[in-house]
């Protein structure tokens, strides 16, 4: 019998319709001994840049070799291929749509295309592939089956230009938002380490504040700057909702600048 697999599911399904429950349903039927863990399924409808940011920062603290299945795809049915991708840190299986941009950065990274419907359910809807395809072929590599059987490689899969942030001569940063958290905290891609040192004022929609170490070192309802638990630069409003407060989201600029 094959050890016991772990494969994560993150959908834009929510749980009211049993979509979940269905892609559960295929997996457990194949490959009953998996553990299946929910990461999220409250990825906003059809927002592939928001499922990649959740799990890019989930997958690493996953055991090595854990499958994810991501499943935010608004080319259903389309010509939009199915991909699996493979590196030494995890398997991820789901649309060739960009999902996966993170994972293909690294550097032993392999895409394939899923080409062997007898992988996949007997029967292939246009509307959810979830089920028909990715939920069977993750549940077959739980099962032991190498990704030369399931799959083709290719050189060519779907990477999204992911924002950089940039630092300046005359020292200061500029980066962007790239996730709001369901609490309205505005994560940059600024990363901790290029504001290890000193001290440091951050600047949004007209707004700035200091870069502090907690929440608790504002005043309620005052904008703060802090490092988020992923290791970047965070806008928030102490008890607030920052993305609320000041309408901004996913690209807003962020200005750093060191203070004396």
């Amino acid at each position: 019998m094959p050890t016991m697999s772990i494969i994560s599911l993150t959908t834009d399904f929510g749980l009211a319709d049993g979509y979940v429950g269905i892609m559960k349903g295929v997996i457990l039927g194949i490959a009953p001994h998996a553990r299946v863990v929910d990461l999220t399924h409250e990825i906003e409808p059809q927002n592939v840049r928001q499922a990649l940011f959740v799990l890019a920062r989930a997958a690493p603290y996953f055991p090595a070799e854990t499958i994810h299945v991501a499943v935010v795809d608004p080319g259903v049915g389309s010509r939009r291929r199915a991909l699996l991708v493979t590196t030494a840190r995890g398997r991820y299986v789901g649309p060739d749509n960009g999902l996966f941009s993170h994972a293909l950065a690294e550097p032993d990274a392999q895409a394939w295309e899923l080409d062997r419907p007898r992988y996949w359910l007997p029967q292939v809807s246009r509307t959810f592939h979830g089920r028909d395809i990715f939920a069977p072929v993750a549940a077959h590599l739980a099962n032991g089956v190498a990704p030369e059987q399931l799959a083709r490689p290719i050189t060519d899969p779907v990477r999204l230009a992911l924002p950089e942030p940039i630092r300046r001569p005359d020292g200061s940063i500029i980066g962007e938002i790239v996730h709001v958290d369901r609490f309205g905290n505005l994560i940059s891609n600024v990363p901790a380490a290029w504001v290890a040192s000193g001290r440091w004022r951050c600047q949004i929609a007209g707004q700035s504040t200091t870069l502090a170490a907690t929440y608790a070192e504002a005043v309620v309802g005052a904008l703060i700057g802090l490092i988020s638990s992923g290791d970047t630069v965070e806008l928030a409003v102490r008890n607030g909702n920052a993305a609320r407060l000041f309408g901004v989201g996913v690209g807003e600029a962020v200005m750093l600048w060191p203070t004396a």
